[in-house]
């Protein structure tokens, strides 16, 4: 997913930390989350959103036609993250699995928080 969002916000308005890592660690506890790190989450001012919500409102920041697909926040929740829930169970056998990470370059870096 990160290498998705990377490679379709060219303006770099997207920030990324690993909820395991120290910052998303602190970000856990300062929001109360809890300690599932299988799903994604935004943080926007004092506002955590959490799977289906999250994805859907940082595509709205991404380029081409993908801001569209925020239309999907008129779909109660609980559908969507049933559906979140599904893809993200199957991601791997439907998309496939990185053998390797993408290389750190210094401008790449610097999206990454912690």
């Amino acid at each position: 997913m990160v290498n998705f969002l990377i490679d379709r916000d060219p303006h770099k308005k997207l920030k990324f930390a690993a909820l395991q890592s120290g910052y998303g660690a602190r970000l856990r506890e300062v929001h109360q989350l809890d300690d599932s790190l299988s799903s994604i989450i935004l943080v926007e001012g004092d506002v955590v959103y959490q799977r289906s919500t999250a994805v859907l409102r940082i595509v709205r920041q991404l380029k081409g036609i993908w801001p569209l697909v925020a239309i999907l926040l008129i779909v109660p929740r609980v559908i969507r993250d049933g559906v979140y829930r599904f893809v993200a169970k199957n991601r791997y056998r439907w998309f496939g699995k990185r053998e390797q990470c993408r290389i750190s370059t210094p401008d790449l870096q610097e999206r990454f928080l912690d």
